[in-house]
């Protein structure tokens, strides 16, 4: 009983059995529960509120595949609960693309893509407000009032629904404007988080992946480009430049000038005598 009690209060369990719940709601009012299922993950990416990613995990003993719909919890404190769940069927629709229709190159929001979120109640813009373009590389979205997405909403919403566990230190792009809670139905308001919630980002041990035991079990990884192979290839040593007075075009320039070379007939012994001042 005990170990049941810590399964249900884990705030592991807690936090993604919510994100869990708001995605089989919206599978079966917005998608007819057509969406096979996914492995729902929490990801501090930046500049993005979520992503998805076809086929990312596969089963160690089965061999099954399965997709990843990622959402950032950086911004759980920061944004209207409203815009999480925004999130959470933006990437939905990339998995209803993925399995029943022709996604576009990687990265891109195509015209099947925009149909589908608009037919479903989020409209497609590059701006997130009307006007923006409905297809594009970097896309938001806004909700349409009275659409679907915001009659699956308000339904969901009435069933208590809410996310429990806040990032105490979020971006400080988005500290400005913190909102913890919608508040319910009745008009209270959410809890007063402000005291809670800092633009000061605590010291983080990160655990990095042991690459030299990776190698060892599966070799270095491949270069695939010629680019990256030369990078990767070892250089000599820099030769070390010769100063420039020990060039020989240095040296012959420092040398004296050598004396004139005498041309005429050699002078006899007795003469060289003479010259010299000594007695023949």
């Amino acid at each position: 009983m005990a170990a049941e009690t810590i399964v249900i209060t884990s705030p592991t369990a807690q936090a993604y059995a919510e994100l869990q719940a708001a995605f089989d709601h919206y599978n079966r009012e917005l998608f007819g529960g057509e969406l096979p299922p996914c492995l729902i993950t929490m990801q501090r990416e930046k500049r993005t509120y979520g992503y998805f990613s076809s086929e990312r995990f596969v089963h160690r003993h089965d061999r099954s595949k399965t997709d990843e719909i990622a959402i950032n919890p950086s911004y759980f404190a920061v944004v209207p609960l409203l815009e999480v769940l925004q999130t959470l069927v933006h990437e939905m629709v990339h998995a209803w693309q993925f399995h029943f229709g022709k996604p576009g190159r990687r990265g891109y929001h195509n015209k099947e893509w925009a149909d589908k979120m608009e037919a479903i109640g989020l409209m497609p813009s590059s701006t997130g407000k009307p006007g923006g373009a409905r297809t594009g590389e970097k896309m938001a979205d806004y909700a349409i009032p009275g659409g679907l997405f915001m009659q699956a909403t308000d339904k969901l919403l009435t069933q208590d629904f809410k996310i429990s566990w806040l990032d105490r230190f979020p971006p400080m792009t988005t500290i400005a404007a913190p909102i913890a809670d919608t508040g319910d139905d009745d008009g209270e308001g959410g809890d007063d988080l402000g005291d809670l919630i800092s633009p000061l980002r605590p010291a983080t041990t990160r655990r990095r992946a042991p690459t030299t035991r990776l190698w060892r079990a599966n070799g270095p990884p491949r270069m695939t480009s010629w680019a990256a192979r030369l990078r990767a290839a070892p250089r000599p040593a820099p030769k070390r430049p010769t100063p420039l007075w020990q060039t020989p075009r240095a040296r012959l320039a420092r040398s004296p000038p050598s004396p004139p070379r005498w041309t005429g007939p050699m002078p006899s012994r007795a003469t060289r005598s003479r010259s010299s001042g000594r007695p023949s």
